[in-house]
C-alpha cells in the first residue's frame, strides 16, 4: 500500500470544506500496574477526526489498537487525557452518562460478530433500538427498512448458528447501523471471512461512509485499509506518525 505523509491542511483538502470535528483527543493515556512498574496500552494519544472520516488503525499486535477502539466506543473508562465526542467531554461523564451518549450514536462490528444466539436476525437488529428507547410500533420499520437495505429479508426468523460467517458479520453491520449512527467502530471486520465475504463487507463500510457515517476500523489487512481516507499507525502504545493516505 502506498502511503505519503499528510499535511496540516490535507483534510479540508480530501474534504472540501473543513468538517465539523466528530473526536477530539488529547493525551490520553491507558496503562496498568505490572509489578512495580506500569505498562502502558496507550500513550499520549491526540487524535482529531472529523465527521465523515473513515479511518483505519494499523500496527503490530500488542501495540494498542483495539484498546484505543474500545476508548473511543466508551467500553472503557480506565485511561487518561481528555476526550471530546461532538459536544460532549467524555473524560467528565460518569459511566452511566457515557453510556447513554454511546447508544445513542455509536455502532459496533466485531472480529466474531457478537449476535446474541437466543435470538433471531430480526431480534438482534430491534436490539439497539431498544437501547434507544425507540418504541415498540416504530421498531418494526426500522428494522424491515434495514433488511431491505442489506438483502437479508428472507433471514430474517433464522438464528445465528444457522447462517454462514460472511451472512453473520452482514447481519451484524446491519445491527450496527439500523439506529443511524454518527460513528462505527470496527475490529478486524473481516478477520474471519474468506476475500469475497471481506469484499462485500468492505464496500458495504464504503458505500456506508460515502452517506456520512463515520467509520473508524482496526485492521492488519492492507487491503481493507485501501478502502479508508486515512491511516493511522500505533505501536507501544504510540502514535507513530502523521496519519497517511492511501495511494
Amino acid at each position: 500500500m502506498n502511503t505519503t505523509h499528510a499535511s496540516p491542511s490535507s483534510a479540508a483538502d480530501r474534504y472540501g470544506a473543513e468538517p465539523a470535528t466528530l473526536i477530539r483527543l488529547r493525551d490520553v493515556e491507558k496503562s496498568f500496574a505490572q509489578g512495580h512498574s506500569r505498562f502502558y496500552a496507550l500513550r499520549r494519544v491526540s487524535l482529531d477526526v472529523p465527521q465523515g472520516e473513515f479511518l483505519t488503525i494499523m500496527g503490530p499486535s500488542g501495540a494498542g489498537k483495539s484498546t484505543l477502539l474500545h476508548m473511543l466506543g466508551m467500553h472503557d473508562s480506565g485511561w487518561t487525557g481528555e476526550y471530546w465526542f461532538l459536544e460532549h467531554e467524555v473524560h467528565r461523564l460518569d459511566p452511566k452518562a457515557r453510556a447513554r451518549v454511546r447508544n445513542a450514536h455509536i455502532g459496533f462490528v466485531f472480529q466474531s460478530y457478537h449476535l446474541l444466539d437466543d435470538l433471531t436476525v430480526y431480534e438482534n437488529l430491534e436490539v439497539p433500538l431498544s437501547y434507544r428507547d425507540v418504541k415498540k410500533s416504530a421498531r418494526s420499520g426500522i428494522v424491515c427498512d434495514v433488511l431491505d437495505r442489506f438483502q437479508i429479508v428472507g433471514k430474517k426468523d433464522l438464528y445465528p448458528r444457522q447462517l454462514s460467517g460472511g451472512q453473520q458479520q452482514l447481519v451484524a453491520v446491519a445491527r450496527a447501523v439500523v439506529a443511524s449512527p454518527k460513528l462505527i467502530l470496527a475490529d478486524e471486520p473481516t478477520g474471519n471471512l474468506h476475500s469475497e465475504q471481506a469484499r462485500e463487507i468492505m464496500e458495504l463500510f464504503k458505500e456506508l461512509n460515502a452517506g456520512g457515517t463515520t467509520i473508524i476500523q482496526v485492521t492488519h489487512s492492507d487491503v481493507n485499509a485501501s478502502y479508508s481516507r486515512r491511516v493511522l499507525t500505533l505501536k507501544d502504545g504510540w502514535i507513530q506518525a502523521e496519519p497517511t493516505t492511501p495511494g
